[in-house]
């Protein structure tokens, strides 16, 4: 079975302006229909639950397009070459990210605690 844009954006919840800029990336591909439409096969349906999971991750979409191949049907990933080393890099600047906000976070909370002493 196959579904037009407007049918992939209902069953995922995914606009469809989003959906034409995962296709824009490279993280979809829809095969054209004569008329110009786009043609989404099932796969698809997983494919952008895959891709919002990732991005809710916090991975790149240039990461995302290497990642989604290692991808498999139950959210996990088999070994690609090169992959893991690249989401070890992107779990490092994550945790240095989380290191920052927590400071920020320490600072703002002393800086209330401050002014709330001296008011």
């Amino acid at each position: 079975m196959t579904m037009l844009i407007g049918q992939l954006a209902q069953r995922t919840g995914t606009s469809e302006r989003l959906l034409r800029y995962y296709e824009r990336v490279g993280l979809l591909a829809p095969v054209r229909q004569a008329n110009g439409y786009r043609d989404y096969d099932d796969a698809a349906e997983q494919r952008v639950g895959q891709i919002r999971s990732l991005l809710a991750a916090g991975l790149p979409t240039s990461l995302i397009r290497q990642v989604l191949p290692c991808a498999l049907a139950d959210g996990s990933l088999r070994p690609c070459p090169g992959v893991l080393d690249k989401l070890r890099a992107q779990l490092a600047r994550l945790d240095e990210r989380a290191d920052e906000l927590a400071q920020a976070r320490h600072t703002l909370t002393r800086a209330i605690a401050t002014a709330q002493r001296a008011g």
